[in-house]
C-alpha cells in the first residue's frame, strides 16, 4: 500500500505555499497524511525530518522516495507512481 507523509510547520512560509497543492492532490485521491512536525515529534524523528516541507513516499511502510521543498503537482504524482 502506498502512502505519502507531508511534514510541515505552521511557522514555515514554504509549507503554507505548498500545502494547497498537497490538499488538491489529496482531494484527487492521493493518500496524503498531513503532519505538523511540532505536534508529531516522534514520527518526525522516526523519519529523520530536518527540514520542512518534507514529503515522504512509503510503500508497505518502507520509504521509497523523499523530497524536501516545494514541487509541482506533476512531480508529486510522478514520484507517487514510480
Amino acid at each position: 500500500m502506498k502512502q505519502i507523509l507531508y511534514f510541515s510547520a505552521g511557522w514555515c512560509q514554504p509549507c503554507k505555499t505548498f500545502k494547497p497543492q498537497m490538499e488538491s492532490l489529496k482531494s484527487e485521491g492521493l493518500p496524503i497524511q498531513f503532519l505538523d512536525v511540532e505536534q508529531n515529534l516522534e514520527l518526525s524523528q522516526q523519519h529523520s525530518i530536518r527540514n520542512v516541507p518534507t514529503t515522504v513516499f512509503l510503500t508497505n511502510g518502507v520509504e521509497t522516495n523523499r523530497v524536501i521543498g516545494i514541487k509541482t503537482k506533476q512531480e508529486i504524482i510522478s514520484m507517487y507512481n514510480s
